[in-house]
């Protein structure tokens, strides 16, 4: 299927990820505690906080028209209040780069980290978070505006919530560890509540309140770019199996974010794969099923199904701001990418309107808890001396582009 001229091929990154020394953040404070979960420390990450201009040159040597990158809170706003005019800047620069190399910034505003004074105030459970989050996105709006006109507010803020529609929740020994660890880093910053979402429980009140501080930072940007698109992305696998344990799941994990993205301009969709509901669990890929190397089942069809959904619930533009597997075999990118492509063609042919697709990720960077010991990106990176060298996957997913284009 031909694309439109407007319709956006990617591929992303996130800063926490890729940048490296990312020393104010709450999550660069949880990989250090001795109760840590984390693999090992994000340290380095792949160097692009002095590489980025390489990174955005192998974007457009691959033909793409679009990169998504975040911009990290805690650089811009290392303590509450003082705002760095350097690396506004900074972020400036790189936006403008993608803008000058052909592609389209696409920007999120929180890709699961935060400054660590945020968490250290309790996260989305302090009342004043929404308003924080909104004076961010402020100040990144007003440096950014006419730079980037896709933004993405929350990168998976539905996570934490993927958990709670089981009657009958056991003991979770992963829930224990990450409450130790939150609570050993309210132990050393001497905070009543250290608290990280993405490792948060998902409580109610604070659902409501980080729900608020997407509204507020999309109006915040608006004010500043009336033309900027701005949604959120949410993990959407193909749910499948029983009907009454996929709509608790559903009720529980997309409804509240889906209700929200009715007043945005569009949904960005993020999908790994699908989901199998048994009655009161999520079921293990069938027996004999091909696995990815995070041990999820290899199913790129998939993301048909979720952007018909994202579209059938919201009424809005699908974007999908993340689609990808996590290979040791590059072979096995190479057979995910062209079947996943084709299952967002046939959903555009029966009329789903999409923004683009951009495919997670550029670089095989720091994924987080699991740390460098799975590789989803089109490029690989020597851990030595960070050199990238593109994968045949890489020119596999260029060429799908240009027989789109």
């Amino acid at each position: 299927m031909r694309a439109a001229a407007s319709f956006l091929w990617g591929t992303a990154t996130a800063g926490h990820q890729v940048e490296g020394s990312n020393v104010a953040a709450d999550i660069w404070l949880l990989e250090q505690v001795r109760e840590t979960r984390f693999a090992v420390p994000s340290g380095d990450a792949c160097d692009s906080l002095n590489r980025w201009q390489e990174d955005i040159a192998i974007v457009k040597a691959l033909g793409l028209n679009a990169y998504r990158f975040s911009v990290e809170w805690s650089r811009i706003e290392p303590a509450r209040g003082q705002f760095s005019r350097a690396w506004l800047d900074h972020y400036a620069r790189v936006a403008a780069a993608c803008c000058d190399a052909g592609l389209a910034p696409v920007v999120t505003l929180s890709h699961f980290t935060s400054p660590r004074w945020f968490a250290a105030a309790g996260g989305w459970s302090d009342a004043e978070a929404p308003s924080r989050f909104a004076h961010f996105a402020d100040m990144v709006g007003r440096r950014l505006a006419g730079l980037a006109r896709h933004v993405v507010t929350f990168n998976e803020p539905n996570l934490p919530l993927m958990g709670r529609w089981a009657p009958t929740p056991l003991a979770d020994p992963v829930r224990e560890g990450l409450d130790a660890m939150l609570a050993a880093a309210a132990r050393t910053t001497g905070s009543e509540r250290f608290d990280v979402w993405v490792y948060s429980r998902g409580d109610d009140a604070d659902l409501e309140r980080l729900l608020a501080g997407h509204r507020n930072a999309r109006a915040a940007w608006k004010a500043n770019d009336p033309a900027a698109l701005v949604g959120l992305s949410l993990a959407l696998p193909d749910a499948q199996g029983d009907d009454n344990a996929i709509a608790a799941y559903r009720r529980h994990a997309e409804d509240p974010f889906l209700a929200a993205a009715r007043e945005d301009d569009f949904i960005g969709v993020q999908t790994y794969g699908r989901l199998r509901f048994g009655r009161d669990a999520v079921l293990s890929p069938p027996a004999g099923a091909e696995l990815t190397q995070s041990g999820d089942e290899f199913y790129p069809q998939a993301l048909g199904a979720s952007v018909r959904h994202a579209h059938a619930r919201t009424g809005r533009p699908v974007f999908v701001t993340e689609n990808g597997i996590a290979a040791a075999d590059d072979a096995q990118r190479c057979r995910y990418l062209p079947a996943a492509i084709d299952a967002l063609d046939a959903a555009r042919k029966e009329g789903v309107p999409v923004l683009g697709y951009i495919h997670w990720s550029l670089l095989d960077n720091f994924e987080w808890r699991r740390g460098y010991a799975q590789h989803f990106g089109l490029v690989a990176v020597d851990r030595g001396n960070f050199r990238r060298t593109p994968k045949p996957s890489a020119r596999l997913y260029a060429d799908l582009v240009r027989a789109r284009s």
